[in-house]
């Protein structure tokens, strides 16, 4: 054959050409939503003046360069099409502007006082206020007021380039168009004054104003309100002198306006009965209204934008919510994990504690075994040398690598193999229990070694008679990889102190497919293995609870399990993990209704599974959002804090649960990168988990890829691996 012919040629379509990629759902639907998620919470934190804002303020230049007609000239500056002329409010005529605002607490009670004396105002509003509060703008054009524009963001726009002025106008007009269906040509510069205070940084930004066709108004009667120095001295400080018209500086934002409105309700009668009307400015100025409507596609885009603006600020305030929530999760899963782990290992350390009488007559191993030729031996020979007597079945599913041979050529006492056709682990397990012939079974996979003393600690529990199933200590092998390291801290921290809190609890959730221990009777009552979900050890375990059956942990039964050595052979495990607990979830719904053991386990057990092992990881990331976005925009020193306070618990509860399995605490090193990187990954499969439950999708059995790696400690050396045989993290 030619050397060409080997070569690997693209994949084609229909018609010939290159077949494209297309991305996972499980992928896709996942970085959707967190894209989703992300652009929601950015767009509020633009919205609360938390991104792209500027607070910076300019201090007074000089005033060369400002016509004097504007210093000496009133506080209303026209530069339109070139003009340099100002205007003042007539005599006995008010104008009351407002800043800063709508204010959700105080923009009504300052609507209401205007209401109740009949007297208009101005309102310049800032486009982010605008936005989140549409409903008090339709108010203000509603009962006749005059709406100004006073920025998007309120930035000092003497530092600011025009592009970045016409940004702050345009989006403030596209929130006043969302709001109220209309248009302004008003506009009060942020931090502004009186006529006379306009300086050569502040002159060419009010001109460029102008140019873009607005009036800028400034004001010539500061109440000096936002200092908050009493109604006595607002109500003397706003009042004009000898019958002059005014603009008055008030603000309904920004503060506590408790004395803005009192001095309102006092003020305004006092004025009316000195022959002083409150009108908006262009009635003041027998101007025509400085509104316009708005149609077409402009008041389409405003809208969108102030939906868009209230859908973030929901969800957002629903991703905080939900913060609150995994939040109180996380610390009360830690709470009672500590205590509840602390009262089991206490229980069970006493010197003279005993489940009841030895346990000494033989027990029968069943190892399920589908390709496992790299593992069998391994396996096999740690179960000879057991401490306890044992027969030893393997049921061989169906392999197609020689597993079944490798065992019959060992030549093994008190070994069987028992051959079937593939039919999956919980049909496996069966067989083997068909034929076991002792009363008390323990189960492992096949990639499974035990400690000599493994099977006789793990069948102890057996001397009380209520115990009908026992889960052992299962415990990563190959932990000497970043991802083996991770794994490692999350079976002995996740899983084992869990454990001892469920133990206690007695609604154990799971008994390990690794290491466990069943009565015969008990599974014969429940009716074996189930195949119904892909969980089958956590179906077996509920099954058990609801007919009565105690399950119990056995710390001291130490199993060594290959870990997934690579990111996709992890995600396949645990999406099947994740599923199949969602399903057993829902299989044993019914207990929660139910009277008795059942009923018991159901309004304890099944809450606490739902919460721990389904929303709380679903929630998990909001904890990694709300970091990156607090770090990138502020506050960053509280975020940072309470992401450490965080870690800090989770690793307090790590080595105390290192502590109580004696494992070296070195590895722990690595336990702030899984809480960044780790937690992802077991949210993104848990996320497609629902998306396969919701949408009716079937999930089949996956082999995983062993390597043979792993051995019992004190085990002989294992022959190094080939590049071959192990494949990269990531």
């Amino acid at each position: 054959m030619a050397a060409s012919s080997h070569r690997r040629r693209p994949a084609t379509g229909a018609r010939g050409g290159p077949r494209r990629r297309r991305v996972p759902m499980r992928f896709l639907l996942p970085a959707l939503l967190l894209v989703a998620l992300v652009a929601m919470l950015m767009l509020r934190g633009y919205v609360h003046s938390e991104i792209l804002a500027d607070h910076r303020v300019r201090p007074p230049a000089g005033t060369g360069k400002v016509p004097e007609e504007i210093l000496d000239g009133g506080p209303v500056i026209d530069t339109r099409g070139g003009r340099t002329t100002s205007l003042r409010v007539p005599d006995h005529r008010v104008v009351l502007t407002f800043d800063d605002g709508p204010d959700p607490t105080w923009t009504p009670k300052v609507l209401d006082v205007l209401r109740k004396h009949d007297a208009h105002a101005v309102f310049f509003v800032t486009g982010t206020m605008t936005s989140r509060h549409p409903d008090l703008v339709r108010r203000m054009v509603a009962e006749g007021h005059e709406i100004g524009l006073h920025t998007f963001n309120h930035p000092d726009l003497s530092y600011q380039s025009t592009r970045r002025i016409d940004w702050e106008l345009s989006q403030n007009q596209l929130a006043l168009t969302g709001a109220a269906g209309i248009r302004t040509s008003l506009f009060r510069p942020p931090y502004s004054s009186f006529a006379d205070a306009m300086d050569n940084a502040t002159w060419p930004v009010t001109r460029y104003i102008g140019s873009r066709g607005y009036i800028t108004v400034l004001n010539n009667t500061d109440s000096e309100d936002w200092q908050r120095p009493g109604v006595d001295e607002i109500v003397r400080r706003a009042t004009p002198r000898g019958g002059r018209g005014a603009i008055v500086l008030m603000h309904d934002s920004g503060g506590n306006r408790a004395q803005t409105v009192a001095a309102l309700d006092r003020m305004l009668p006092e004025l009316k009965d000195e022959g002083y009307a409150f009108d908006n400015l262009t009635e003041a100025l027998g101007a025509p209204s400085a509104h316009s409507t708005v149609t077409g596609a402009d008041l389409w885009k405003g809208r969108a934008w102030v939906f868009l603006v209230r859908a973030s600020e929901k969800i957002t305030d629903g991703l905080v919510v939900g913060l609150a929530v995994i939040g109180s999760l996380v610390i009360g899963r830690f709470v009672l994990m500590l205590l509840l782990s602390g009262v089991h290992s206490r229980r069970v350390r006493r010197r003279r504690f005993r489940w009841g009488p030895p346990v000494t007559e033989p027990v029968s191993v069943l190892v399920p075994a589908y390709n496992e030729a790299k593992c069998i031996e391994n396996t096999v020979r740690s179960l000879m040398a057991s401490e306890h007597p044992v027969e030893i079945i393997v049921v061989d599913d169906g392999s197609t690598d020689g597993t079944a041979r490798i065992v019959e050529a060992l030549g093994l006492p008190n070994v069987r193999v028992v051959r079937q056709l593939n039919a999956g682990k919980p049909a496996a397990l069966n067989r083997g229990l068909a034929n076991a012939r002792f009363d008390i079974v323990v189960m492992m996979d096949g990639d499974t070694v035990f400690e000599p003393s493994t099977v006789r600690e793990l069948v102890q529990p057996f001397g009380d008679r209520r115990v009908g199933a026992v889960a052992g200590n299962a415990k990563v092998g190959n932990k000497d990889s970043l991802i083996g390291a991770w794994q490692h801290i999350e079976y002995v921290m996740g899983f084992n102190l869990d454990r001892r809190m469920y133990d206690v609890l007695r609604c154990m959730p799971t008994i390990p497919g690794a290491v466990g221990a069943f009565r015969r009777s008990a599974l014969e009552r429940v009716g074996g293995m189930s195949d119904d979900t892909l969980a089958e050890d956590t179906d077996i375990t509920m099954a058990l609870h609801r007919d009565g059956w105690r399950v119990v942990y056995a710390e001291n039964a130490r199993a060594w399990t290959e870990a997934p050595e690579s990111v996709q052979q992890l995600w396949s495990q645990r999406y099947r993990w994740s599923y199949g607990t969602m399903q057993a979830i829902w299989k044993h719904r019914g207990a929660v209704v139910e009277r008795g053991p059942s009923g018991r386990f159901g309004r304890v057990g099944l809450p606490l599974v739902a919460l721990f092992m389904v929303l709380a990881p679903l929630l998990a990331p909001l904890i990694d959002i709300f970091l990156l976005y607090g770090i990138v925009f502020g506050p960053t020193q509280k975020t940072v804090v309470a992401w450490l306070g965080v870690l800090a618990i989770q690793a307090v509860c790590a080595a105390y649960a290192f502590r109580l399995d004696r494992e070296r605490m070195t590895h722990l090193i690595s336990l702030p990168l899984q809480q960044l990187l780790y937690r992802q990954l077991m949210y993104v499969v848990l996320l497609q988990s629902w998306i396969t439950a919701l949408t009716g999708g079937r999930l089949r059995w996956q082999k995983l890829r062993r390597t043979g790696v792993v051995e019992a400690p004190g085990g002989s050396v294992p022959s190094p691996r080939t590049s071959s045989d192990r494949r990269p993290v990531a």
